[in-house]
């Protein structure tokens, strides 16, 4: 259970990472817009994630269900924005922006809010 726990959170990983860098690639750009690393990265890090709750519920530790509930909520936020605005040609530069702080504060509360995997 532990590989299939470190597999699902290594997929979370790399999704929050292809959204973020999807965002960041536009930083310097003069109009922004959904492209196909956001859209992707968040649908595998909300998929993996509720994977991984899962995974944590049928093992022995405790889960922190505050936590996850937290990290839903910025989830399903981010997943309801980005793939609202995937066929637009262009998003709002305050869109652009809070994607990006939701991004990080959705890292940030799995970082930082202990325990470390749960």
């Amino acid at each position: 259970m532990e590989t299939v726990r470190l597999v699902l959170l290594f997929a979370h990983l790399l999704g929050w990472a292809a959204l973020f860098g999807g965002l960041l690639a536009q930083a310097r750009e003069p109009y922004k817009r959904v492209n196909a690393a956001m859209r992707d990265g968040v649908g595998t890090a909300f998929v993996t994630g509720l994977l991984m709750v899962g995974v944590l519920e049928a093992g022995d530790e405790p889960v922190n269900h505050a936590k996850i509930a937290v990290k839903l909520v910025i989830g399903l936020v981010l997943l309801v924005l980005v793939m609202a605005n995937v066929r637009k040609e262009r998003i709002p530069q305050g869109l652009w922006a809070g994607l990006m702080l939701l991004t990080a504060l959705n890292v940030a509360v799995a970082v930082f809010w202990s325990p470390a995997h749960t």
